[in-house]
């Protein structure tokens, strides 16, 4: 989890902090370093789960919300052991504290059925896998925590 300094900073702004979820840890790395590359910080989690105790909403006795924490996007693979990345945006938007978060799926298979599900649980985008450069400059749109009225997206309204 490292940052760097970047155009954000020179605006004033701080670093958009990225949750990165996927079981695969090729994928992980490829996603941290192009989000890294837009001069983002990112935290990464291998699963579901250990997203949810990151952000302080898992099902474990004694878990409460971490208030601190600033996430301004989660993206997360669909196709995980134990929890798909549905049921993690599930649980991230059924959360009071967690639910404002900009949510981004990722798969690598084209299913129309499982893109519809997934934005109508709330997600903001649902990309193909593997990502690019230019697929992850476009969700710099989400990285903010300011809802842009005319659609309700985070926007930096550039």
């Amino acid at each position: 989890m490292a940052s760097s300094s970047s155009s954000w900073s020179s605006n004033g702004e701080e670093e958009p902090h990225v949750l990165a979820v996927d079981d695969s840890v090729v994928d992980r790395k490829l996603i941290e370093k192009l989000l890294k590359r837009e001069d983002c910080k990112v935290t990464t989690a291998e699963n579901g789960l250990r997203a949810l105790e990151y952000l302080g909403i898992g099902d474990e006795k004694g878990t409460t919300p971490n208030q601190e924490l600033k996430v301004n996007m989660i993206i997360t693979d669909y196709c995980m052991p134990g929890m798909t990345g549905y049921e993690l945006l599930k649980k991230i938007k059924q959360s009071s504290t967690m639910k404002e978060i900009p949510v981004v799926i990722m798969s690598s298979e084209n299913v129309p059925t499982r893109i519809n599900k997934c934005l109508e649980e709330g997600a903001e985008e649902f990309m193909l896998k593997p990502l690019c450069q230019s697929d992850v400059t476009k969700l710099r749109c989400h990285m903010t925590k300011v809802r842009n009225p005319s659609n309700g997206r985070f926007c930096l309204g550039r």
